[in-house]
């Protein structure tokens, strides 16, 4: 049976802590809708938020992926993507657990079977993406997948596992690829980190077939006072994709992608936390990589909606950083 009692215990003691609230305005002047995908590995329903006026064909998606003890609905509310997908007209589509899969609604980053393309979960959210992609016009060069704990760890296995379906990744409160290999070690995990983030580094470059490995640019998010997830998570995860996007370059641990910062840019939000955020350049020059570590953040969506779960609004708005980021970034 998937998950432990350690598992749903520590979610739903953080749940607990979180701050809920109502739904709020969810259609933001476009269309949310229910919908479903299926393949031979299960089912899962969605919600889709098109905006209004959107130019078909060359409209991009960002695929969000929530966390333990909240739905779709509910991440919509946390993070105001739709709001700012109404007004820089993309998709956005939220794959939602199915509580007989994981009764804390957490994605099973953790379990082998889901780790894998043309596996389990991963299988399913990308088939979901493929869907929308074709029905709705979606420009396939402009899609995106993010995420939040649970959520935030999925979205680097989507990411690695699918990187010719997803032009970028955004993990916040997440982990690196394949962190842990079943529920005990998963909690291990969030408290003191994974595997050596160089070893998951080229396992995630080798789980996509060699023919679709490409860099991936990533962006993370973390609280430094994040009790649930720890930290250390946050730089693991980028010494992950650093490694992953240096083989992915040209095949080889060549160094040309690393974790060493270009810059480190400090911040405070007005009235709210300070923030670091570093920057990595990639081999032919430009930001390929950012990691925002932001003070006094719990285990929360940095700047979210109180309205929604796992929120704080005195952070940096990590909705709108990620959107600016995607948006830097299109696939070949």
């Amino acid at each position: 049976m998937r998950g432990t009692v350690a598992v749903l215990v520590l979610f739903l003691l953080a749940l607990v802590a979180a701050a809920c609230g109502g739904e709020g305005d969810l259609s933001a002047g476009g269309s949310f809708s229910r919908g479903s995908f299926a393949n031979e590995h299960g089912e899962r329903e969605y919600w889709l938020y098109v905006p209004d006026g959107r130019d078909a064909g060359s409209t991009p998606l960002v695929v969000m992926l929530h966390g333990c003890g909240q739905d779709a609905e509910e991440f919509a509310t946390s993070t105001r993507m739709n709001a700012l997908a109404e007004r820089e007209k993309f998709l956005v589509l939220y794959p939602e657990q199915d509580p007989g899969a994981n009764r804390s609604g957490c994605w099973n980053w953790f379990e082998p079977s889901d780790q894998e393309r043309g596996m389990g979960e991963p299988s399913i959210i990308a088939g979901a993406t493929e869907k929308v992609i074709d029905e709705q016009g979606v420009d396939p060069r402009h899609v995106y997948v993010a995420g939040m704990s649970a959520g935030g760890a999925m979205s680097t296995v989507l990411a690695a596992t699918y990187p010719e379906l997803y032009a970028a990744v955004g993990v916040h409160s997440g982990l690196e690829y394949a962190a842990a290999d079943g529920a005990m070690a998963a909690v291990a995990a969030q408290k003191f980190g994974g595997p050596d983030p160089d070893r998951q580094g080229r396992l995630a470059f080798e789980s996509a077939r060699p023919a679709e490995a490409r860099v991936t640019p990533a962006i993370v998010f973390h609280g430094e006072e994040d009790v649930v997830v720890d930290v250390v998570n946050a730089h693991q995860s980028l010494s992950q994709w650093a490694q992953t996007n240096d083989y992915a370059d040209n095949g080889a641990d060549d160094d040309v992608v690393t974790d060493e910062p270009d810059d480190a840019l400090p911040g405070r939000v007005p009235e709210g936390y300070d923030y670091v955020r570093y920057v990595y350049e990639g081999p032919e020059g430009g930001v390929i990589m950012e990691k925002w570590i932001v003070e006094d953040l719990g285990h929360a969506w940095s700047g979210g909606d109180p309205e929604g779960s796992f929120t704080d609004p005195e952070g940096p708005n990590a909705s709108e950083e990620m959107l600016r980021f995607f948006r830097q970034h299109g696939g070949g």
